[in-house]
């Protein structure tokens, strides 16, 4: 339990209220739509592109401007899934833009995700081997040598590309992360890595743990 300034007990959602405006304040200015995606570097002067807010959040309600109040376009919803995966299990299929966690038998959890553009897609089954909270990050060797102005190590924070949350998946590059440009869900424009809305990363973030089995389809 954290403590707020007037000595009550905070609930949850004011202590990442907390925390977000702590780092804003911390002077993470920098705003930049990257992590595993191709888009440009936006320098110090742009804007956070994203807006985290759950429905049953009412703190969070005033955290930005109504600017920042930005959703996935692809709702969470409850789908009927194949009995052969066990629940527990996520299941992505880069040809649907679909991360599925399996509930129960025959039931999933569907989230709208962005995936990695022509050239950047793959399949395979990998465990999540690690879970960070705001996220550092640092561009592997491979897209400086494409991307030779990116930043090279950013600290984790609003404006981070990697968003609130990271899955990280076995020994790879990859990871399922939060995104700073929620209009992205649902296309093809990352370097390999699934991206989600802060919102529902933080979802899914909290639905499940290290070692989580991952399947990725194409």
């Amino acid at each position: 339990m954290a403590v707020c300034s007037e000595g009550q007990i905070c609930t949850r959602w004011q202590t990442e209220t907390t925390r977000m405006n702590a780092r804003r304040a911390a002077g993470m200015v920098i705003s930049a739509t990257l992590g595993c995606s191709i888009a440009a570097f936006g320098g110090a002067n742009a804007k956070a592109q994203y807006y985290y807010q759950d429905r049953d959040a009412g703190p969070f309600s005033g955290l930005f401007s109504s600017g920042y109040q930005r959703s996935s376009p692809i709702p969470r919803t409850m789908v009927s899934f194949p009995t052969h995966y066990r629940p527990g299990n996520i299941v992505i299929d880069t040809s649907a833009r679909r991360l599925y966690l399996v509930t129960a038998p025959g039931e999933a959890l569907s989230y709208g995700i962005g995936v990695g553009r022509d050239g950047f897609r793959w399949s395979g089954t990998h465990y999540i081997s690690a879970k960070r909270e705001w996220p550092d990050w640092t561009p592997p060797s491979q897209m400086l040598h494409r991307r030779p102005d990116l930043p090279r190590h950013m600290v984790g924070g609003i404006e981070n590309p990697l968003g609130a949350r990271a899955l990280y998946l076995g020994s790879t590059l990859y990871r399922i992360h939060g995104s700073n440009e929620p209009e992205t869900i649902g296309q093809a424009v990352s370097s390999g890595c699934f991206r989600m809305t802060n919102e529902d990363v933080i979802d899914l973030y909290s639905r499940v743990g290290v070692g989580t089995k991952v399947i990725v389809l194409r």
